[in-house]
């Protein structure tokens, strides 16, 4: 049955449709189209604004692209943008080799070919609102993010958290430094990083194609996702008498295991006692198969972490109780994308067994993504009714903030010094009472 053009002549808020055409640079293949309207509403004042995107060439199975919930995030991180367009390759998203890409090196005449021939079908698609000098204006967006190359792995699937890939990639830092990475992604939120940890090559057979044929070693001494290492700069706030019984080691207690990175830093690198919770046995699997997460560096229970909080805080001993309680939880929206931590998590009945599972001397650390201001308000407010004193660190990426609450007001920390060495000295400095 032919699409009738006629239906993108008005924009209709969260109207998705994808269908296929012929390539005009190959007709025996196909380019897959799809036509996304934004959730927000256009005004008469604000007329839409449209923009294409032709999809890098060999990401087209990626889930930024594949997936409606990855071309929804990529249309609502263009908020002045109404319409979206996306065009690549029908890629054959059942394939059974490895999904591998490199990024094109200089000019690319093939897009810029099929960027001129596709202009008409472009045209087609626009809302008929548009004067003629909007339309000369729809611009064809480049998507450009760090990553230079990458491999898939494993792909496989969680009873929780659904389907999972574990990729490794070379990406580029900073003025052409580059470096290796193995990442963990969800599907169900494509469009972000789950857990990353540094991969150093032992040997490379090619090295015009490092990622093939590699051997990698895992480097557990760095921190790459960008709050972990805040997240680990708060561990200042912990009561100075932590170190002063130093027959035991520090205790921390981790909701949310991903990876696993932190938990291995924290035994690793300072030293503590941990014991993490990890809802999704898969994830757990993922852990310790690809991200080095060793039985002997933490305790992992498969369990709720609520329930798990609850049920410890009916039977918790001082000597059982935490000096850290740190938290990694997310949940997604399909407006919003997602947000951390997931609004159950901060009932108070939680956060007092939070409290209770702490020494007076301990400290509450989370990982927040708040969709909005008032949403992150009202999740301060909750930790003020239960905690002593409540702290900041804005990560700086535009998205995460770091929030610390004490179980008792701080008269002092313990040693920065033991901190300094694992983490920038900047995040320190950059806690923040409120």
């Amino acid at each position: 049955m032919a699409l009738d053009v006629r239906i993108f002549e008005k924009t209709s808020p969260s109207r998705f449709i994808s269908f296929t055409i012929p390539n005009p640079n190959s007709p025996i293949h196909l380019l897959r189209v799809a036509v996304l309207d934004s959730p927000v509403h256009s005004t008469e004042s604000s007329p839409p604004r449209v923009a294409a995107i032709l999809v890098p060439k060999h990401r087209e199975s990626d889930w930024i692209f594949s997936t409606e919930s990855g071309q929804l995030q990529l249309l609502l991180n263009m908020p002045e943008i109404s319409r979206l367009i996306l065009i690549g390759d029908d890629h054959d998203t059942d394939s059974d080799l490895p999904a591998v890409y490199h990024r094109p090196n200089g000019e690319d005449d093939e897009s810029e070919k099929l960027e001129i021939r596709l202009k008409p079908l472009v045209v087609a698609l626009l809302p008929k609102t548009l004067t003629r000098e909007e339309i000369d204006d729809v611009p064809f967006l480049i998507y450009d993010d760090n990553v230079v190359s990458s491999v898939e792995i494993e792909k496989c699937v969680g009873p929780f958290v659904g389907e999972m890939l574990i990729e490794d990639v070379e990406i580029e830092i900073d003025d052409g430094v580059r470096e290796f990475r193995r990442r963990l992604r969800f599907k169900r939120m494509p469009n972000l990083v789950q857990s990353a940890i540094k991969i150093i090559p032992r040997s490379c057979s090619n090295p015009s194609l490092p990622l093939m044929g590699t051997e990698f070693k895992l480097d557990l001494t760095e921190l790459v996702h960008p709050y972990l290492a805040p997240m680990v700069a708060s561990l200042s706030l912990i009561g100075s008498d932590v170190y002063d019984h130093l027959k035991s080691k520090p205790k921390a207690l981790c909701i949310g295991v991903g990876g696993g990175g932190l938990l291995s830093f924290l035994r690793l690198q300072l030293g503590f006692e941990v014991t993490g919770v990890e809802i999704d046995p898969e994830v757990l699997r993922i852990a310790r198969q690809y991200f080095g997460l060793e039985e002997s560096l933490a305790r992992v229970h498969v369990e709720d972490g609520i329930e798990f909080l609850k049920r410890l805080s009916k039977s918790c001993d001082d000597d059982a109780r935490f000096d850290v309680l740190m938290v990694d939880l997310d949940s997604t929206d399909p407006i919003h994308g997602m947000t951390a931590p997931p609004v159950e998590f901060v009932a108070k009945d939680v956060l007092l067994a939070a409290r209770t599972v702490l020494v007076p001397s301990g400290v509450f650390i989370i990982n927040v993504i708040p969709p909005n201001k008032t949403f992150y308000q009202e999740l301060q407010d909750q930790f003020r009714h239960v905690f002593a004193e409540l702290y900041e660190i804005d990560v700086g990426n535009g998205e995460n903030f770091v929030l610390i609450a004490t179980v008792a007001p701080r008269k002092s920390g313990f040693n920065r010094e033991n901190l300094t060495p694992a983490v920038s000295g900047k995040y320190l400095d950059a806690i923040q009472k409120i």
